[in-house]
């Protein structure tokens, strides 16, 4: 599996519908097309991709805001969830989202690339100029909070975990983190709020 076919229909819009397998209306079954991908099934590939390539799309496009980019992004996604399709497991989330969540990842490695390209090309001046030492204390709490951040997610329940990265990584909407995972609303605002209390708890953070 060296190629993939050009994402159907392009960039969606933000109004776009879901996609009928995002609804949860008759459409394939994600969890047996990502088992017969891990299998090496490349119809079933093929059905996969066209049942959530819009969606991989739109999410990287609220990362990377650059629509060739995420286009670039989606593609080296699919190329590693075709890769690693064995190793899902539906019993510690949903297939759209366990695929989402490695959209995300391959969005924000493109981001962070491009950060780091722009800071060697500034690292000559940056480094002649005086040391702002009331800067780097603050960018060093802010790494601090990030690992912080980061070390709190994993406390969570995959199930929470997946609703905060979506709502809050991913940018999307309490309904539209239903959609995806095929939830009630209310489940899904439970699945988040519950989350961030967990998160709050395990930062030492006061209510």
């Amino acid at each position: 599996m060296d190629q993939l076919r050009p994402v159907p229909g392009g960039v969606p819009s933000e109004e776009g519908a879901p996609s009928a397998a995002g609804r949860g209306q008759a459409g394939p079954d994600l969890v047996d097309l990502l088992k017969a991908c891990g299998r090496s099934d490349e119809a079933a590939f093929a059905q996969l991709y066209d049942a959530t390539a819009s969606r991989a799309v739109g999410l990287a496009v609220r990362v990377v805001r650059d629509p060739a980019q995420a286009e670039e992004v989606a593609q080296e996604a699919f190329l590693e969830i075709w890769r690693t399709a064995a190793r899902f497991d539906p019993a510690k989330g949903s297939p759209l989202g366990w695929l989402l969540t490695i959209v995300h990842r391959k969005a924000v490695d493109r981001v962070r690339s491009a950060e780091a390209s722009t800071r060697r090309d500034t690292t000559y001046h940056q480094q002649n100029q005086p040391i702002d030492h009331d800067s780097t204390a603050e960018a060093a709490q802010a790494s601090l909070e990030a690992r912080r951040v980061r070390n709190a997610l994993e406390s969570l329940t995959p199930v929470q975990r997946e609703a905060l990265e979506l709502a809050y990584f991913g940018g999307y909407t309490h309904t539209e983190v239903a959609t995806m995972l095929d939830l009630p609303v209310g489940t899904a605002k439970t699945r988040i709020r519950d989350g961030l209390i967990r998160l709050r708890d395990t930062m030492g953070v006061g209510a």
